[in-house]
């Protein structure tokens, strides 16, 4: 499964994981929705249903890593690497565009990418 996620001038592609809360992210696109910048290495997104994270592995790792962090009912693109978090999980990893995570901005579209 992969999705993009794009404002008016960038474009990221995430090849998803074959985890419950990839597939519960996927399973609600399309979105319009607004990104956010938080912390000095991540934009993030808050889907209208939080994620279904049973069995889904935790995440840690580079940049262009898509994951979600629970508490807070986000979903975090990370354009500089990052460590363990408690309630963080891995859905899946850029494949195009990870280089252009930290230029989206305002409104961005997360949609379904045909296979």
């Amino acid at each position: 499964m992969q999705i993009q996620v794009q404002d008016n001038t960038h474009t990221v592609v995430f090849m998803l994981n074959n985890s419950v809360a990839a597939e519960s992210l996927y399973n609600q696109l399309p979105l319009k929705i607004m990104v956010e910048t938080y912390g000095n290495n991540e934009k993030i997104f808050y889907p209208p249903t939080k994620l279904n994270t049973s069995n889904s592995p935790s995440a840690e790792g580079p940049a262009g890593t898509l994951a979600y962090f629970e508490p807070w009912g986000n979903v975090v693109m990370y354009y500089g690497s990052f460590g363990r978090y408690r309630g963080l999980y891995d859905l899946g990893t850029a494949v195009s565009g990870g280089e252009d995570i930290k230029e989206l901005t305002g409104e961005i579209s997360v949609t379904k990418v045909s296979d």
